[in-house]
Protein backbone atom coordinates (compact mmCIF):
# COMPACT_ATOMS: atom_id res chain seq x y z
CA UNK A 1 0.00 0.00 0.00
CA UNK A 2 1.36 3.42 -1.00
CA UNK A 3 -1.09 6.19 -0.17
CA UNK A 4 0.68 9.53 -0.43
CA UNK A 5 -1.07 12.35 1.42
CA UNK A 6 -0.14 15.94 0.66
CA UNK A 7 -0.52 18.73 3.26
CA UNK A 8 -0.41 22.19 1.65
CA UNK A 9 0.13 25.12 3.99
CA UNK A 10 -1.20 28.65 3.91
CA UNK A 11 0.76 31.75 2.95
CA UNK A 12 -1.19 33.83 0.44
CA UNK A 13 0.79 34.34 -2.76
CA UNK A 14 3.62 32.19 -1.40
CA UNK A 15 1.18 29.26 -1.60
CA UNK A 16 1.35 29.40 -5.40
CA UNK A 17 4.62 27.47 -4.96
CA UNK A 18 2.39 24.43 -4.32
CA UNK A 19 1.54 24.46 -8.03
CA UNK A 20 5.20 24.04 -8.95
CA UNK A 21 5.60 21.13 -6.56
CA UNK A 22 2.47 19.42 -7.90
CA UNK A 23 3.73 19.91 -11.47
CA UNK A 24 6.87 17.93 -10.63
CA UNK A 25 4.85 15.16 -8.97
CA UNK A 26 2.67 14.98 -12.10
CA UNK A 27 5.68 14.89 -14.40
CA UNK A 28 7.29 12.11 -12.39
CA UNK A 29 3.97 10.22 -12.30
CA UNK A 30 4.02 10.08 -8.50
CA UNK A 31 0.47 9.07 -7.47
CA UNK A 32 -1.37 11.25 -4.97
CA UNK A 33 -3.92 9.62 -2.72
CA UNK A 34 -5.26 12.67 -0.85
CA UNK A 35 -4.75 16.39 -0.28
CA UNK A 36 -5.56 18.60 2.67
CA UNK A 37 -4.99 22.33 2.39
CA UNK A 38 -5.13 25.46 4.46
CA UNK A 39 -5.84 28.92 3.05
CA UNK A 40 -3.98 29.23 -0.28
CA UNK A 41 -2.95 25.60 0.16
CA UNK A 42 -6.66 24.76 0.18
CA UNK A 43 -7.28 26.82 -2.97
CA UNK A 44 -4.43 25.16 -4.89
CA UNK A 45 -5.24 21.71 -3.51
CA UNK A 46 -8.94 22.08 -4.25
CA UNK A 47 -8.30 23.21 -7.80
CA UNK A 48 -5.85 20.33 -8.28
CA UNK A 49 -8.43 17.84 -7.02
CA UNK A 50 -10.95 19.40 -9.44
CA UNK A 51 -8.81 19.60 -12.60
CA UNK A 52 -6.72 16.50 -11.92
CA UNK A 53 -3.38 18.02 -12.95
CA UNK A 54 -1.19 20.95 -11.96
CA UNK A 55 -0.76 22.43 -15.43
CA UNK A 56 -4.51 23.10 -15.58
CA UNK A 57 -4.32 24.72 -12.14
CA UNK A 58 -1.49 26.96 -13.33
CA UNK A 59 -3.48 28.05 -16.38
CA UNK A 60 -6.54 28.71 -14.25
CA UNK A 61 -4.57 30.82 -11.76
CA UNK A 62 -2.87 32.78 -14.54
CA UNK A 63 -6.26 33.60 -16.09
CA UNK A 64 -7.74 34.48 -12.70
CA UNK A 65 -4.93 36.89 -11.83
CA UNK A 66 -5.45 38.67 -15.15
CA UNK A 67 -9.20 38.87 -14.60
CA UNK A 68 -10.49 42.41 -13.86
CA UNK A 69 -12.35 41.02 -10.83
CA UNK A 70 -9.02 40.18 -9.20
CA UNK A 71 -7.09 43.18 -10.53
CA UNK A 72 -9.71 45.47 -8.96
CA UNK A 73 -8.55 44.39 -5.50
CA UNK A 74 -5.30 46.32 -5.99
CA UNK A 75 -3.32 43.87 -3.85
CA UNK A 76 -0.13 45.06 -5.51
CA UNK A 77 -0.40 48.13 -3.30
CA UNK A 78 0.62 45.88 -0.40
CA UNK A 79 3.56 44.26 -2.19
CA UNK A 80 7.31 44.75 -2.06
CA UNK A 81 9.57 45.08 -5.07
CA UNK A 82 11.38 42.09 -6.59
CA UNK A 83 14.41 42.59 -4.34
CA UNK A 84 12.22 42.32 -1.26
CA UNK A 85 12.76 46.02 -0.50
CA UNK A 86 9.90 48.35 0.19
CA UNK A 87 9.93 51.23 -2.23
CA UNK A 88 7.46 53.01 0.07
CA UNK A 89 6.66 52.54 3.72
CA UNK A 90 4.24 49.67 4.23
CA UNK A 91 1.91 51.87 6.26
CA UNK A 92 1.77 54.37 3.39
CA UNK A 93 0.87 51.59 0.97
CA UNK A 94 -1.71 50.23 3.35
CA UNK A 95 -3.19 53.71 3.83
CA UNK A 96 -3.39 54.24 0.07
CA UNK A 97 -5.00 50.81 -0.23
CA UNK A 98 -7.73 51.50 2.31
CA UNK A 99 -8.31 55.03 1.07
CA UNK A 100 -9.25 53.50 -2.29
CA UNK A 101 -11.88 51.43 -0.53
CA UNK A 102 -14.82 53.01 1.24
CA UNK A 103 -15.36 49.88 3.26
CA UNK A 104 -11.92 50.17 4.83
CA UNK A 105 -12.62 53.73 5.91
CA UNK A 106 -15.54 52.38 7.95
CA UNK A 107 -13.26 49.94 9.75
CA UNK A 108 -15.04 50.33 13.06
CA UNK A 109 -18.33 49.17 11.56
CA UNK A 110 -17.03 46.75 8.93
CA UNK A 111 -15.57 43.28 9.52
CA UNK A 112 -13.08 43.36 6.63
CA UNK A 113 -11.27 45.63 4.21
CA UNK A 114 -12.71 43.75 1.21
CA UNK A 115 -16.48 43.53 1.55
CA UNK A 116 -18.75 40.55 0.92
CA UNK A 117 -19.95 41.75 -2.48
CA UNK A 118 -16.44 42.07 -3.84
CA UNK A 119 -15.42 38.76 -2.27
CA UNK A 120 -18.40 37.13 -4.01
CA UNK A 121 -17.16 38.45 -7.35
CA UNK A 122 -13.65 37.09 -6.81
CA UNK A 123 -14.76 33.64 -5.69
CA UNK A 124 -17.27 33.35 -8.54
CA UNK A 125 -14.20 32.44 -10.61
CA UNK A 126 -13.76 29.23 -8.58
CA UNK A 127 -15.51 26.04 -9.80
CA UNK A 128 -18.23 24.85 -7.44
CA UNK A 129 -18.65 21.06 -7.54
CA UNK A 130 -19.32 18.93 -4.48
CA UNK A 131 -16.08 18.00 -2.72
CA UNK A 132 -17.09 14.34 -2.76
CA UNK A 133 -17.13 14.43 -6.58
CA UNK A 134 -13.51 15.60 -6.98
CA UNK A 135 -10.82 13.47 -8.65
CA UNK A 136 -8.82 13.12 -5.41
CA UNK A 137 -9.72 12.89 -1.76
CA UNK A 138 -9.65 16.47 -0.55
CA UNK A 139 -10.32 18.49 2.56
CA UNK A 140 -9.75 22.09 3.67
CA UNK A 141 -9.12 23.60 7.07
CA UNK A 142 -10.96 26.63 8.45
CA UNK A 143 -11.28 28.14 11.93
CA UNK A 144 -14.60 28.80 13.68
CA UNK A 145 -14.47 32.23 15.33
CA UNK A 146 -17.37 31.35 17.64
CA UNK A 147 -15.84 28.26 19.24
CA UNK A 148 -12.16 28.59 18.32
CA UNK A 149 -12.31 25.09 16.86
CA UNK A 150 -10.47 23.89 13.80
CA UNK A 151 -12.93 22.67 11.16
CA UNK A 152 -11.86 20.12 8.56
CA UNK A 153 -14.23 20.17 5.59
CA UNK A 154 -14.39 16.86 3.75
CA UNK A 155 -17.70 17.59 2.03
CA UNK A 156 -19.82 20.50 0.86
CA UNK A 157 -19.49 22.92 -2.04
CA UNK A 158 -15.89 23.50 -3.10
CA UNK A 159 -16.27 27.28 -3.58
CA UNK A 160 -17.79 27.88 -0.14
CA UNK A 161 -15.18 25.76 1.60
CA UNK A 162 -12.23 27.39 -0.18
CA UNK A 163 -13.64 30.80 0.61
CA UNK A 164 -13.89 29.92 4.30
CA UNK A 165 -10.40 28.40 4.45
CA UNK A 166 -8.83 31.48 2.85
CA UNK A 167 -10.82 34.23 4.61
CA UNK A 168 -7.84 36.17 5.97
CA UNK A 169 -9.12 37.92 9.13
CA UNK A 170 -9.57 41.63 8.56
CA UNK A 171 -8.99 41.33 4.80
CA UNK A 172 -11.87 39.06 3.70
CA UNK A 173 -15.16 38.69 5.60
CA UNK A 174 -15.85 35.56 7.68
CA UNK A 175 -17.97 32.89 6.02
CA UNK A 176 -21.10 31.40 7.59
CA UNK A 177 -21.57 27.65 7.10
CA UNK A 178 -23.88 25.51 9.25
CA UNK A 179 -24.00 28.01 12.10
CA UNK A 180 -20.24 28.48 12.13
CA UNK A 181 -18.44 31.78 11.52
CA UNK A 182 -15.35 30.75 9.62
CA UNK A 183 -12.01 32.37 8.83
CA UNK A 184 -8.63 31.37 7.42
CA UNK A 185 -7.52 27.94 8.59
CA UNK A 186 -4.05 29.30 9.36
CA UNK A 187 -5.47 30.67 12.60
CA UNK A 188 -5.55 27.10 13.93
CA UNK A 189 -3.29 24.95 11.71
CA UNK A 190 -1.06 26.49 9.08
CA UNK A 191 0.13 23.17 7.57
CA UNK A 192 -2.63 20.54 8.07
CA UNK A 193 -0.51 17.41 8.43
CA UNK A 194 -2.72 15.74 11.04
CA UNK A 195 -5.86 16.13 8.95
CA UNK A 196 -4.53 14.53 5.77
CA UNK A 197 -3.74 11.46 7.88
CA UNK A 198 -7.49 11.05 8.44
CA UNK A 199 -7.75 9.95 4.79
CA UNK A 200 -5.71 6.85 5.71
CA UNK A 201 -2.64 8.18 3.95
CA UNK A 202 0.32 6.05 5.00
CA UNK A 203 3.00 8.59 4.09
CA UNK A 204 2.78 12.38 4.35
CA UNK A 205 4.49 15.03 2.26
CA UNK A 206 4.05 18.51 3.74
CA UNK A 207 4.73 21.80 1.98
CA UNK A 208 5.53 24.76 4.23
CA UNK A 209 5.42 28.30 2.81
CA UNK A 210 5.19 30.26 6.05
CA UNK A 211 7.08 33.56 6.08
CA UNK A 212 10.64 33.88 7.34
CA UNK A 213 10.43 35.23 10.91
CA UNK A 214 14.18 35.86 11.19
CA UNK A 215 14.04 38.95 8.95
CA UNK A 216 11.13 41.05 10.17
CA UNK A 217 12.22 44.34 8.62
CA UNK A 218 10.99 47.60 10.09
CA UNK A 219 8.24 47.46 12.72
CA UNK A 220 7.33 51.11 12.85
CA UNK A 221 3.55 51.00 12.97
CA UNK A 222 0.52 49.04 14.11
CA UNK A 223 -0.19 47.35 10.77
CA UNK A 224 3.35 46.01 10.44
CA UNK A 225 3.17 44.69 13.99
CA UNK A 226 -0.17 42.93 13.34
CA UNK A 227 1.20 41.13 10.28
CA UNK A 228 4.40 40.32 12.17
CA UNK A 229 2.47 38.64 15.01
CA UNK A 230 0.54 36.57 12.46
CA UNK A 231 3.82 35.45 10.86
CA UNK A 232 5.18 34.40 14.27
CA UNK A 233 2.00 32.50 15.12
CA UNK A 234 2.01 30.64 11.80
CA UNK A 235 5.70 29.81 12.17
CA UNK A 236 5.28 28.17 15.57
CA UNK A 237 2.09 26.36 14.57
CA UNK A 238 3.71 24.90 11.47
CA UNK A 239 6.93 24.02 13.30
CA UNK A 240 5.00 21.83 15.73
CA UNK A 241 2.66 20.23 13.18
CA UNK A 242 5.41 19.50 10.67
CA UNK A 243 6.96 17.01 13.08
CA UNK A 244 4.17 14.61 12.06
CA UNK A 245 5.13 14.66 8.36
CA UNK A 246 7.43 12.09 6.76
CA UNK A 247 8.96 14.69 4.45
CA UNK A 248 8.76 18.49 4.52
CA UNK A 249 9.45 20.68 1.50
CA UNK A 250 10.00 24.40 2.07
CA UNK A 251 10.26 26.30 -1.23
CA UNK A 252 12.48 29.37 -1.11
CA UNK A 253 9.57 31.82 -1.15
CA UNK A 254 9.62 33.03 2.44
CA UNK A 255 10.74 36.53 1.44
CA UNK A 256 7.45 37.24 -0.34
CA UNK A 257 4.41 38.89 1.22
CA UNK A 258 0.99 37.19 1.20
CA UNK A 259 -0.11 39.83 -1.34
CA UNK A 260 2.77 39.40 -3.81
CA UNK A 261 0.64 37.85 -6.56
CA UNK A 262 2.47 39.90 -9.20
CA UNK A 263 5.38 37.47 -8.68
CA UNK A 264 3.15 34.43 -9.31
CA UNK A 265 5.23 32.93 -12.15
CA UNK A 266 8.44 33.26 -10.14
CA UNK A 267 6.87 31.74 -7.02
CA UNK A 268 5.49 28.77 -8.99
CA UNK A 269 8.93 28.25 -10.54
CA UNK A 270 10.59 28.29 -7.11
CA UNK A 271 8.20 25.54 -5.99
CA UNK A 272 9.08 23.51 -9.06
CA UNK A 273 12.81 23.96 -8.48
CA UNK A 274 12.57 22.87 -4.85
CA UNK A 275 10.56 19.76 -5.73
CA UNK A 276 13.10 18.80 -8.39
CA UNK A 277 15.90 19.25 -5.87
CA UNK A 278 14.09 17.01 -3.38
CA UNK A 279 13.06 14.32 -5.88
CA UNK A 280 15.46 11.69 -4.52
CA UNK A 281 13.89 12.09 -1.09
CA UNK A 282 10.38 11.98 -2.51
CA UNK A 283 11.12 8.78 -4.42
CA UNK A 284 12.73 7.28 -1.34
CA UNK A 285 9.59 8.08 0.66
CA UNK A 286 7.38 6.46 -1.98
CA UNK A 287 9.49 3.30 -1.90
CA UNK A 288 9.74 2.94 1.85
CA UNK A 289 8.21 -0.06 3.54
CA UNK A 290 4.73 0.58 4.93
CA UNK A 291 5.42 -1.21 8.22
CA UNK A 292 8.68 0.68 8.80
CA UNK A 293 6.82 3.96 8.30
CA UNK A 294 4.09 2.88 10.69
CA UNK A 295 6.69 2.04 13.32
CA UNK A 296 8.30 5.47 12.85
CA UNK A 297 4.89 7.13 13.21
CA UNK A 298 4.39 5.21 16.45
CA UNK A 299 7.77 6.38 17.76
CA UNK A 300 6.92 10.02 16.91
CA UNK A 301 3.69 9.78 18.89
CA UNK A 302 5.48 8.09 21.78
CA UNK A 303 8.14 10.82 21.95
CA UNK A 304 5.55 13.58 21.81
Amino acid sequence: MTNLGIALGGGGARGLAHIGILKVLDREKIPIHSITGCSMGAVVGGLYAYFGNASEVERFVDDALKNPKFAHLNLDNLSEDQNGKKDEGFINKFTDFVQDRIAALRAIREVSVIDKEETDRIFSLIPNPKIKSLKFKFSAIATDLLTGKEINFTEGNLRDVLRASSAIPGIFPPVKIDGQLLVDGSASESVPVSKVKEFCSDRILAVDVTRNINSPGALNNAIEIVFRTQDISSHHLSKERLKEADLVISPKVKQYLWSDFKFAKRIIKLGEEEAEKRLPEINKLMNRNYYVLEFEHFLKKFKS
